[in-house]
């Protein structure tokens, strides 16, 4: 997938004659999302057309509504998943308030239509775009069918009757849903980062944990025990990950990340990380004494062996 900074450059630079072009945020790629996204890959290929997605550099609500905290991937993670569809190019626009005070007529043709051999867009059943959200399927058909170029609305996509959605996605990941987000997104929640340094408690008490140092754009599941995979390089360990403040420790609100990599030695101190999350164990909660601390962790453990002596 070619990352693109305007459409035009498929005809200049790639001499690309044909194409097939989305717009979303498609934060997460969830099921619904690839869903739609696949299909737009199959009439791609069916009908000899480059495969495009259009899609916005901060997310819209980080402009909008000041929200953080907020995204389930980063972009660059994103960017992976998009590619993962099969898209061919990729065009990411930077999202601003004067971006966002754009007419739809104005977005379309300024920042879609700068390329003139679009054969078909295809839009999300809920998605809007221009100032306000005005921009609905009824505008986007008026501007397309004058420029002899069709347009293709997305059904509801739904897992098990429920509709899926970023939104719904992100609730279940604050819930410390697991089970229903990775239902949700077809695929295990992760969050990936650099091992960075702790305060070392884990070591002294028996259970060393990788500290992830995760960008704080993202959200984050409910404090708690998890039940996680991480990977490492090319490799994939068991393991158990705790969100939170360490309440028995510490009385601040920093939330941290930790995972304590089942039967593992290596260390692992400034590398890259994927911890993958299966579901949760239990709630954060302060212990009376460390040595209750670590009977607990150690209760944590075996209930995840048992896990994945099963799974």
């Amino acid at each position: 997938m070619i990352i693109v900074k305007d459409l035009k450059e498929l005809k200049t630079k790639y001499n690309e004659d044909k194409i097939h072009v989305t717009i979303g945020n498609f934060d997460g790629v969830h099921s619904g999302h690839r869903e739609f996204l696949n299909q737009i890959k199959k009439d791609c290929v069916e009908e000899h057309a480059k495969f495009v997605i259009v899609t916005f550099v901060p997310h819209p609500l980080q402009i909008l509504k000041a929200h953080t905290g907020f995204l389930i991937n980063t972009y660059e993670e994103r960017r992976e998943l998009l590619a993962s569809t099969g898209a061919d190019y990729l065009l990411e626009i930077d999202f601003t308030r004067d971006f966002s005070t754009l007419s739809p007529e104005v977005f379309l043709e300024k920042f879609i239509f700068s390329f003139d051999g679009i054969a078909k867009i295809y839009l999300g059943h809920d998605f809007a775009f221009g100032a306000n959200k005005s921009g609905d399927f009824h505008v986007a058909k008026t501007f397309c069918d004058s420029r002899k170029t069709l347009l293709v609305l997305q059904k509801e996509f739904k897992v098990k009757s429920a509709a899926v959605s970023s939104t719904e996605v992100r609730a279940a990941i604050l819930a410390g849903d697991i089970p229903t987000a990775n239902e949700l997104l077809g695929r295990q929640y992760f969050l990936s980062g650099r091992v960075i340094k702790g305060e070392g408690r884990g070591k002294k008490i028996g259970f060393p944990t990788a500290n992830l140092g995760y960008s704080k754009d993202l959200i984050i599941p409910a404090k708690g025990v998890y039940v996680t995979k991480v990977k490492i390089k090319d490799m994939v360990y068991n393991s158990i990950t705790n969100i939170g403040v360490n309440p028995t420790f510490n009385t601040g609100y920093e939330i941290h990340v930790e995972t304590h990599l089942l039967d593992f030695t290596q260390d692992i101190y400034g590398d890259e990380i994927k911890v993958s999350f299966i579901k949760k164990l239990r709630d954060e909660r302060k212990f009376p004494s460390v040595n209750d601390l670590v009977d607990q962790i150690a209760a944590d453990v075996t209930q995840a062996r048992e896990y994945f002596k099963h799974e």
